[in-house]
């Protein structure tokens, strides 16, 4: 079983990592190509490019001027510990022990616009390119076209290292849609995370991101391999609706935060 989640915008390099163990991404040399491309903007190109405001804008045009490799634990962080948004907060990987992280780095991946494809403990360094960034490049008008299969096939390669063909998609669809599910060689299970508000469930996009990485955590922490497994998922005070939930799009709902 292996689950792919989003990154985050918020990053935090500040904080020590709880771990020394690290390893390097599979695709740098496609990351050095799309810093080669970000960095022909200056600060209000970016801005406009991304919408975001002059202020990101210069803080972005600044971190794609300091990107380099090779990395390194004293220039770069993990990503599960880097990412801090809502998913993250969820996830808690700061509190991973050594059986964790050796888990999450075989079950669990990161989808990235600048880095395409991330094991946990993939090194990364200060960025923002979100997968739906219409970025002109040499494959085309974006990062989906950037991209190509090579996510697809990579996802692929993590599949066959599984006991069980199944890739929980935990990923936003901005994310999941640089994946090509036809070409992937697994059930595909896609959790949705529902809240009661004003007598009904509701999708409610901090609560929800937050559930992804809290099922993401769940699959680390219990060692979770199978669909039953993951199914007994009740963090947080979510439960499985059997009656709300359709083939392989299971719900999750809650009644009130935990």
């Amino acid at each position: 079983m292996l689950a792919i989640i989003s990154p985050a915008k918020s990053l935090d390099f500040e904080t020590p990592p709880v771990t020394r163990k690290h390893t390097m991404p599979d695709f740098l040399n496609e990351s050095r190509a799309l810093i080669g491309e970000l960095r022909r903007f200056g600060p209000a190109d970016i801005s406009k490019l991304m919408g975001i405001s002059v202020k990101l804008g210069d803080l972005n045009y600044r971190r794609y001027a300091q990107w380099t490799t090779p990395f390194s634990p004293g220039n770069a962080k993990q990503a599960a510990l880097a990412f801090t948004g809502d998913v993250y907060m969820g996830l808690e990987g700061w509190k991973f022990d050594a059986r964790d992280f050796n888990f999450a780095q075989r079950h669990l991946r990161i989808l990235s616009g600048l880095y395409g494809l991330l094991r946990p403990l993939d090194l990364i360094q200060p960025y923002r390119l979100e997968m739906g960034t219409g970025l002109p490049n040499q494959k085309g008008a974006d990062l989906y076209a950037f991209w190509g299969d090579k996510l697809t096939r990579s996802v692929n390669e993590a599949i066959e290292d599984q006991g069980q063909p199944i890739l929980v998609n935990l990923a936003s669809k901005e994310y999941f849609a640089a994946i090509q599910p036809r070409a992937i060689n697994a059930r595909i299970i896609t959790p949705t995370f529902r809240d009661l508000k004003n007598g009904r469930y509701k999708f409610l996009s901090f609560f929800a991101k937050k559930a992804r990485g809290l099922m993401a955590s769940y699959l680390i922490r219990q060692r979770v391999k199978t669909v039953k497994a993951l199914k007994a998922f009740d963090c947080a005070g979510y439960l499985y609706s059997e009656e709300q939930s359709r083939g392989d799009n299971w719900v999750f709902l809650r009644d009130q935060p935990a």
